[in-house]
C-alpha cells in the first residue's frame, strides 16, 4: 500500500512511478482507478494531482504509461471446459469422502482419511482466480494496443495456507453432521450428501460470478457504473447455487424415502411431498445455511479474498459446534451458529465483491 503523494513539480509522475506495474498491465483507466482505490488512495490524492476525481487521474496515468504487449487469450470453449471440470472435480472430491463416512461409519481411522480430499479441494480446483489475466478491453482501451494480460500463476502457488484453511473448514462443515449425535442418521446422511454434491455448484457459481465481473469491468466506463452493474450479480449467483442445492436435496430425500421409508402408515401426496416432509422445516432451513457456508467462501476465494474465505469457512462449523456441544440438535446448531456466520459472510461479500479490485 502506498502513502499519499508528496508535493513535487509533477505529482502525477511520482504516482506513476509508484504504480507503474499497475498502469502497464491495466486494460483501461477503470482498472487503474480500481487499483489506486485498493491501495487506499482517494479524492485527496486526485486533488493533489490536480484532478477532479480518481477516475480522471487514472485516465491521465493510462495515457502516459505505455501498455505491455498482450499475451494470447485462451479460447472460450477451453475456458468453459475448465470451469466444468473444476465443478465436477469439486463435487467428486466432496461427495466421495462423505459417502465413505456414511458407508463405513465414524471410526477413528475413517474421518481423518475422509477429510484429506476435502481439505485439498479448494487448492485442487484452484482457489485463486484461474482465469489467465484481466478482462477484455473496455471502451476506453485503444484497439490498436489490445488487452494487457497477466501471466498465469504456477499451479504450485495454489497450495497456500488460505486455500488449505478453506479446505479445513469445508471438511469440518460436511463431516461434522455425520459425526454429530442424532436420531435420524439416514436423514443426516442424505442432507450431507446433497450438500457435498452442491460443492460443484458453489465452484461453478463462483467462477460465473468472476467471469461476469470481468466482463463488466471491461464494459463499464466508471467505477460507479461498474458497481451498479455488479449489484444484482451476487444475489443471482447465491440464489442459483441454493436452487441447485434444493433440487439435490429433494432428490436425496426422494431416494431416502424409497430406500429407507419411515416406519408407520404411508402418507399420500406423492414422492416429492414425502421428501419435503421427511426433512422438516428446521432441517430445510439448516440446509439453506449450509449452502450459504459453501458458496460464500467459494465466491470470496475465487475473487482473490483467500484469507476471508478461509476464516469464513472455518468459522461456520466452529460456530455450529458450540450449540451442538450444549446439547442442541444439528439443525438448530447450524441455524444458530452457522446462520450468524453466514450473515456476516454475506454482508462482507456484498461490501467487497462488488469492488473492481476483486475482478482484476
Amino acid at each position: 500500500m502506498s502513502g499519499p503523494v508528496g508535493v513535487s513539480a509533477d505529482p502525477v509522475r511520482e504516482l506513476m512511478a509508484e504504480h507503474r506495474e499497475l498502469c502497464e498491465r491495466a486494460v483501461d483507466p477503470l482498472e487503474i482507478a480500481a487499483g489506486l482505490e485498493e491501495a487506499g488512495l482517494g479524492p485527496d490524492t486526485a486533488a493533489r494531482c490536480r484532478h477532479a476525481d480518481l477516475f480522471s487521474l487514472a485516465e491521465e496515468l493510462y495515457a502516459r504509461v505505455p501498455r505491455r504487449p498482450p499475451a494470447p487469450e485462451p479460447p472460450e470453449p477451453r475456458r468453459c471446459a475448465a470451469a466444468a471440470r473444476a465443478a465436477l472435480t469439486a463435487a467428486a472430491l466432496a461427495v466421495l469422502p462423505c459417502a465413505a463416512v456414511v458407508a463405513f461409519g465414524t471410526r477413528p481411522a475413517v474421518l481423518p482419511i475422509a477429510a484429506v480430499p476435502l481439505v485439498l479441494l479448494p487448492a485442487l480446483t484452484g482457489g485463486a482466480p484461474a482465469e489467465p489475466g484481466p478482462p477484455p478491453c473496455g471502451p476506453a482501451c485503444p484497439t490498436e494496443l489490445g488487452p494487457a494480460r497477466t501471466p498465469p500463476r504456477p499451479a504450485g502457488s495454489r497450495l497456500r495456507p488460505a486455500a488449505l484453511g478453506h479446505g479445513l473448514g469445508l471438511a469440518a462443515l460436511l463431516l461434522l453432521p455425520l459425526a454429530a449425535p442424532g436420531r435420524d442418521r439416514p436423514l443426516a446422511a442424505a442432507l450431507v450428501l446433497a450438500a457435498a454434491v452442491s460443492a460443484g455448484s458453489a465452484e461453478r457459481a463462483a467462477r460465473w460470478y468472476r467471469q461476469v465481473g470481468r466482463g463488466h469491468l471491461g464494459a463499464a466506463r466508471t467505477l460507479a457504473e461498474f458497481r451498479a452493474r455488479m449489484r444484482p450479480v451476487l444475489p443471482v449467483a447465491v440464489a442459483l447455487h441454493l436452487a441447485v442445492l434444493a433440487v439435490l436435496t429433494y432428490a436425496a430425500l426422494a431416494v431416502l424415502g424409497v430406500v429407507a421409508p419411515r416406519p408407520g402408515p404411508g402418507h399420500g401426496g406423492g414422492l416429492l411431498h414425502l421428501a419435503a416432509e421427511r426433512a422438516g422445516t428446521a432441517a430445510w432451513a439448516a440446509q439453506g445455511v449450509l449452502g450459504l457456508l459453501l458458496v460464500l467462501p467459494a465466491l470470496l476465494a475465487r475473487c482473490g479474498r483467500g484469507r476471508a474465505a478461509a476464516l469464513g469457512a472455518v468459522a461456520g462449523p466452529v460456530a455450529a459446534a458450540v450449540p451442538l456441544a450444549l446439547g442442541r440438535p444439528w439443525p438448530s446448531a447450524v441455524l444458530l451458529g452457522g446462520g450468524a456466520v453466514a450473515a456476516v459472510l454475506l454482508a462482507h461479500g456484498w461490501a467487497v465483491l462488488g469492488r473492481a479490485g476483486s475482478h482484476r
